[in-house]
């Protein structure tokens, strides 16, 4: 019989670097200017950006699942704009429908859990290495979306209902993600659990950068803008893949000589 490891895919997901994370930082960094960008300095509005949005992220993730194998460029694009996808799904339910952030985060946290729980039943296993079947791979992409969706709502509540300063938001992320990284270090929760907190909490925390960087100074930021915000922040992110891609390929190619 077959065995079930050659029926998998490759793993079509990055290892879980520090470079994951910067690139994870800035891409929800410009997740958020990008989607103010279109929706208010081009007047997109939020019905015409999300729908645009949604098309373009529609058209990544089939590129996504159909590669045979991880390409860098491939998946960064799909978390851009799964990213962007996320923050207009929240905002839309905030402006559009008078959804409260307090209600997005219930919702969107219980549906993670609840996905996280269904995906692990059915697989036997949440682990990065062990995304290597489309099934997994669609439940690693919702489980993505609903981290953007649900982090967008905790950022606003910090931001909008209690008023806390950009700054102190950055400040408040930033320990808890350290929090969160000594708690896994200590092995005090595992890896999974960790990975997902912090997936959360990125969110959140590249959102504040990004607005603390664009927002006018009057409302404390520095006064950067949307479109330069997003503007540097998409070249360091190119930058990184393009040299991840250069050491993925490396990699790639120490594997084939040594087989």
């Amino acid at each position: 019989m077959e065995s079930k490891v050659n029926q998998n895919l490759a793993v079509k997901v990055p290892a879980i670097t520090i470079f994951f994370w910067i690139i994870k930082i800035l891409s929800t960094t410009v997740g958020e200017t990008f989607a103010d960008y279109l929706n208010s300095t081009l007047g997109f509005g939020l019905t015409k950006t999300a729908l645009v949005m949604t098309m373009a992220l529609l058209l990544a993730l089939f590129i996504q699942l159909t590669v045979k194998l991880y390409i860098p460029a491939i998946y960064w694009v799909s978390i851009v704009l799964i990213s962007t996808v996320g923050t207009l799904l929240t905002d839309s339910l905030h402006d559009s429908f008078n959804v409260q952030n307090w209600q997005s985060i219930i919702f969107f946290g219980v549906a993670l859990i609840l996905t996280l729980i269904v995906w692990y039943r059915r697989e036997g296993s949440l682990e990065m290495k062990s995304i290597n079947t489309r099934p997994r791979e669609l439940f690693y992409w919702m489980s993505i979306l609903l981290t953007f969706a649900l982090g967008t709502a905790g950022g606003d509540i910090f931001l909008d209902d209690l008023g806390i300063q950009l700054r102190y938001s950055l400040l408040g992320f930033s320990i808890a993600l350290i929090i969160i990284w000594i708690f896994w270090t200590k092995k005090v929760i595992n890896s999974v659990v960790g990975f997902w907190i912090a997936y959360v909490l990125t969110r959140p925390l590249g959102a504040a950068l990004g607005d603390f960087l664009s927002l006018p100074k009057k409302e404390t930021g520095l006064g950067i803008g949307s479109t330069n915000t997003t503007l540097v922040f998409l070249s360091l992110i190119s930058f990184l893949v393009l040299y991840r891609s250069e050491e993925h390929t490396s990699e790639l190619q120490s594997h084939h000589d040594l087989v």
